[in-house]
């Protein structure tokens, strides 16, 4: 890593200090960053990023995406609305699957939402993720963005004793999310039914009603304001494991396939998911990918992933619908993204950030197969982009005789 911060032996000077340190984050070339240790005992080796947003801590914190991710969130006042069930995003919260650590400005206070069942803290603890506040978040935010995202290791002791020595060697010798498959760990590792529908204010969340259509969603670490929305749509909606063969699928007789979110390294994921991936688009039946879908979706069509220099992690990035022309307002959350140069004759762009140009989106011309890298489910987020999954719903509907869905 190069242009570490400024520092004085093991400890950073300015602008990351804290006195009596219960945690550190330490970076692979020793830089030290100090504060009060909250949530979970205990160390762990990741990459460190940002996230942007002013809302869903719960939501980001459980998104399986951010498996193998220290999350150090920009928005200083974290925790004070609390925690509770309904917000939580990964299929098996008893595996503890999202990030591992939280990085904040302001240490965590008293709940003051209706909706809270419980403190955060005590939430981060029951869901083993180790938290440090006393940061300087906006600071450390500018440094990733200049330097890239580092791996780290993050460590709370409440006695405040640290072998420094010890963590930075974790750091220095973690391998990093380039060539890992975390999707075989985020997958649910089974194949089950979605009945739940979109949170309803006050009410919670209703159960399916009949189905109009069958959808079969691919579990890379999919987030289950996806699956609701599929629900709300009319959908059976069956979940099945990463690892599903394509017969099993087909088998299942589905009406569309969906290609979900997850964590890790698309091309290590690809090795298995893309011959799969390639027979469903053979079978002519429609396909929609997000996030992770997204990129195995364009390994399968001839492209290829890169690793992002900072990623986009937020909710408040803009990109652009070549398909209609107008800029919607997204939820980001990916360190990989898809070369669009490499995108091969039939393949076109369907949407690009507008902060960076990188690649937001690709469909196979002639078929109904497409992807995008945001998230349209909004969770947290915009809603700016549920009108995707009306596109996919109008490409199933096709197919079906049903009555097509306005986009907008």
């Amino acid at each position: 890593m190069t242009a570490s911060p400024q520092t004085s032996g093991t400890q950073t000077t300015k602008p990351w200090t804290q006195t009596r340190p219960t945690a550190v984050l330490v970076f692979a070339d020793g830089t030290v960053i100090k504060g009060h240790g909250v949530g979970a005992t205990g160390t762990a080796q990741a990459e460190v990023c940002f996230n942007t947003a002013l809302t869903g801590y719960e939501e980001i914190l459980t998104d399986p995406s951010y498996m193998g991710q220290i999350v150090t969130f920009t928005f200083p006042h974290i925790g004070n609305i609390g925690a509770n069930d309904e917000d939580i995003e990964d299929l098996t919260p008893a595996a503890r699957i999202g990030a591992v650590g939280a990085i904040f400005k302001a240490d965590i206070t008293e709940p003051s939402s209706y909706r809270s069942a419980g403190h955060f803290d005590a939430w981060l603890k029951s869901r083993g993720i180790i938290g440090l506040s006393g940061v300087d978040t906006r600071a450390l935010t500018a440094w990733i963005r200049e330097n890239g995202a580092p791996n780290a290791v993050i460590s709370h002791d409440p006695t405040g004793n640290f072998d420094i020595d010890a963590l930075t060697a974790l750091a220095r010798d973690w391998s990093g999310l380039e060539g890992l498959d975390l999707a075989k760990d985020a997958t649910s590792g089974q194949s089950s039914s979605w009945t739940q529908g979109p949170w309803v204010w006050n009410e919670g969340f209703p159960e399916a009603g009949e189905p109009v259509a069958h959808i079969v969603a691919i579990d890379y670490g999919v987030k289950r304001n996806i699956l609701r929305l599929f629900t709300g749509l009319g959908c059976k909606v069956t979940v099945v494991s990463a690892t599903t063969s394509a017969e099993d699928i087909l088998a299942m007789a589905p009406d569309g396939v969906f290609l979900s979110n997850g964590p890790g390294d698309p091309a290590e994921t690809g090795k298995y998911a893309v011959p799969v991936i390639n027979q469903l688009i053979d079978s002519g039946i429609p396909v929609f990918g997000i996030c992770l879908g997204h990129q195995i979706l364009a390994l399968a069509l001839g492209g290829r992933t890169v690793k992002m220099h900072q990623g986009h992690h937020g909710a408040n990035h803009p990109v652009k619908d070549y398909t209609t022309g107008k800029v919607e307002i997204v939820s980001m959350n990916h360190g990989f993204a898809v070369d669009g140069t490499s995108l091969p004759e039939g393949v076109e762009e369907t949407h690009v950030s507008l902060f960076d140009g990188t690649n937001c989106g690709l469909r196979l011309v002639g078929k109904p197969v497409f992807s995008v890298q945001h998230h349209p489910e909004a969770s947290p987020g915009p809603q700016d982009s549920h009108y995707l999954f009306r596109r996919f719903m109008n490409m199933v509907g096709e197919r079906k005789g049903l009555p097509a869905l306005a986009e907008r």
